[in-house]
């Protein structure tokens, strides 16, 4: 059982490298084709914003401004358990970086929920946020 989990976990921790650079390449630069990363069914949340659907999701992003991330660090986990047992499933947490188009870069979590549909990893669902700095939180 060790050695089974300790290979879902180095398993986990490649595909978020190989995923989290496909996606961010996609929205950085293809974001017209950010919905084939997305399951029919998704969901995003941006900022506290819902979007359900990976057509909706498509909208959203292309009706953003241009941006450039820069993920900065990246961590991976698999989801296990009775229920998950025919099903790999990651959760992939990533910080970074991202310049909107004309403002300063500002920092970002982004959480994700990935399944792997036949050979290809299809997003579940998707929580970014931007991350404020806070002053006087006394």
């Amino acid at each position: 059982m060790e050695q089974d989990l300790k290979e879902k976990i180095d398993q986990a921790c490649r595909t978020a490298e190989e995923f989290t650079k496909l996606y961010y390449e996609s929205v950085n630069k293809r974001r017209h084709l950010i919905s084939r990363l997305y399951l029919d069914t998704a969901t995003l949340i941006w900022n506290g914003n819902g979007v359900e659907g990976k057509d909706n999701i498509q909208k959203f992003w292309t009706d953003l401004p241009p941006a450039d991330h820069t993920a900065l660090s990246l961590d991976a986990q698999p989801i296990l358990g009775p229920d998950m047992a025919d099903q790999l499933t990651f959760l992939v947490k990533v910080g970074g970086q991202v310049q909107y188009d004309g403002e300063s870069s500002k920092s970002f979590n982004q959480s994700f929920l990935i399944a792997a549909m036949g050979d290809k990893w299809k997003i579940v669902c998707d929580c970014f946020r931007l991350q404020e700095v806070i002053e006087n939180i006394n």
